[in-house]
């Protein structure tokens, strides 16, 4: 049985990642209108991955006996300057994502929630993957600058992002 901290805590975080996978999709409707198909493709795949990772905190609290309770999800940012300055906010919501997955973690380790701290162990290690992937990108843009030919490469590579199976917990 999940405490009722620990349960409003998990809450949260379904919505923050359902947060994420709207800011994801808004960044993907923003490149696609920018014509940079390859980097709105790898954006949708990212909000995919948001949606499973809420669904699957989502199953956690269910089958730890707890209750579920949705709650509104705030407008996403729409429009961004450049390619750099969008996986920019992408990598800074990753930090924040990561902050609030170690919070959980802290918070799980004070109640003493060994099975919400084994759940956990796999976000946080899901979170410096996460981080890693959107910084990369940021310091390839970053290197290629306004490079007609630099944006289209990176367009292009980031296009052949495609779904994955689930991991395994």
């Amino acid at each position: 049985m999940l405490s009722s901290k620990v349960q409003e805590a998990l809450n949260r975080q379904v919505n923050a990642e359902l947060y994420s996978s709207y800011l994801y999709l808004s960044m993907a409707a923003h490149l696609e209108a920018e014509n940079m198909r390859g980097m709105a493709q790898w954006m949708r795949v990212q909000s995919g991955e948001e949606t499973t990772h809420g669904m699957k905190i989502y199953d956690y609290i269910i089958e730890r006996g707890g209750s579920v309770t949705l709650t509104r999800i705030d407008a996403p940012k729409t429009n961004w300057a450049s390619p750099v300055e969008l996986f920019e906010d992408a990598y800074a919501h990753e930090q924040k994502v990561t902050a609030m997955i170690n919070g959980l973690m802290d918070l799980v380790i004070a109640e003493k929630d060994h099975a919400g701290h084994d759940f956990l162990e796999w976000f946080v290690a899901e979170q410096v993957e996460e981080e890693s992937a959107a910084l990369a990108i940021v310091e390839q843009l970053k290197l290629v600058g306004d490079s007609g030919v630099g944006l289209y490469m990176i367009d292009r590579q980031l296009g052949q992002r495609s779904p994955s199976a689930p991991a395994a917990e």
